[in-house]
């Protein structure tokens, strides 16, 4: 007869650990799966600051927090724990929720987190959050603490593990060492902080993987149609295309390397045959767009990739 084993984490049911066994007991969980969440936990700089999020496939993907990532098709950088800088890129977000994605750009076989697709995460179990609190340090790497889940609610949880800036974004863990949450509002008191839970991730999985902005809410502006920014002058040519006369210093135009005499064809694949064309289309378009040029230049067609930038 096969002895019948005691739940490993029976202690979750319990108001308070009972004994020095149950210390031993969250000790031990904790240790066995340290090494691979903390693999799989990053920093991501923004370029105006830097949050936290966590990798889930090994392809690269990684969860975060949207008031982190704050658009969709922003060019950032992911860095590991190891300190490795990876270029990567804002998927979607939902701005209800503070869901957000991350892609990293650059080929490889990344550390992953497992997630709890089962949703199993309840009032009073002990959970472990990670993050890069205070920003990227090498020498420390990311700080773990320890804490219960102290209230659950529709797109909520809530613990009282000690968080600070720079963890917004990164993972809760779960003693199986299974994400069960994201950190969303680090709270003025610094035990009292609200995670978004992966169940809302999944909810809204194939719409952020697309790239899209996902609903209105507190947690990110969607950029307004009409505010892109691509920095040229142009004239129309008899013959078609229209002609670039000026290029302003560092705008999205003299990043994708637009210079003056080349002649833009196409915009999205759209032909060019006036300024009105070329400045209609923009109407349409927002700050992070991402826009397509046929160019000939020297009387060689070329195609450039580029995204707008923000009227000042």
């Amino acid at each position: 007869m096969v002895p019948v084993q005691a739940d490993p984490f029976a202690v979750n049911d319990k108001k308070a650990p009972e004994n020095r066994k149950d210390l031993e007991t969250i000790q031990k969980a904790l240790v066995s799966v340290l090494e691979k969440t903390r693999g799989s936990t990053v920093c991501i700089d923004t370029g105006d600051g830097s949050g936290s999020g966590v990798i889930v496939s090994p392809e690269g993907l990684v969860l975060t927090a949207a008031h982190v990532s704050a658009a969709t098709g922003k060019e950032m950088t992911v860095i590991l724990e190891d300190g490795k800088r990876l270029k990567a890129e804002s998927l979607g977000l939902v701005a209800s929720t503070d869901c957000a994605m991350v892609r990293i750009l650059e080929k490889g076989s990344y550390p992953f987190a497992e997630l709890d697709r089962t949703d199993t995460a309840k009032l009073g179990d002990w959970v472990f959050a990670l993050g890069h609190a205070g920003g990227f340090d090498k020498d420390r790497g990311s700080v773990v603490r320890l804490g219960r889940i102290v209230r659950t609610a529709e797109s909520t949880l809530q613990s009282d593990c000690t968080l600070i800036g720079g963890d917004s974004g990164g993972p809760l863990f779960d003693l199986r060492g299974h994400l069960i949450g994201i950190h969303s509002r680090v709270g003025e008191v610094l035990a009292q902080n609200m995670h978004v839970p992966v169940r809302e991730f999944l909810a809204h999985w194939d719409e952020m993987t697309r790239g899209d902005f996902v609903g209105e809410g507190p947690f990110a502006k969607k950029p307004e149609k009409g505010k892109g920014f691509l920095g040229l002058a142009t004239e129309a040519r008899p013959e078609g295309g229209l002609k670039v006369t000026k290029v302003g210093r560092e705008s999205p135009a003299e990043r994708a390397g637009l210079v003056e005499g080349d002649v833009l064809l196409k915009l999205n694949g759209k032909e060019l045959k006036s300024r009105d064309d070329l400045q209609n289309q923009l109407k349409e378009m927002a700050a992070g767009d991402r826009l397509v040029l046929d160019v000939l230049r020297h009387g060689k067609p070329e195609t450039l990739t580029l995204k707008l930038g923000e009227k000042s």
